[in-house]
């Protein structure tokens, strides 16, 4: 499937990916994010399950994420 990530304002694609369906379809996406050095400043993941996500160094500033695990 193409998981979308979208900015919180305009709903603009911000990146996307093809991912496996499923709960980790989210941490899948920022991850494949991540390693593109993609900027997801502003990134609406607002219910996004994140558990075990390696993140570090990812740009998420003003990231909503409400909801996250």
């Amino acid at each position: 499937m193409i998981y979308e990530i979208k900015h919180r304002y305009s709903c603009a694609v911000l990146f996307f990916a093809e991912v496996a369906e499923g709960i980790y379809a989210a941490r899948e996406a920022l991850q494949k994010a991540f390693k593109a050095k993609a900027d997801l400043s502003c990134a609406y993941l607002s219910g996004a399950y994140l558990s075990g996500a390696y993140l570090s160094g990812a740009y998420l500033s003003g990231a909503y994420l409400s909801g996250a695990d």
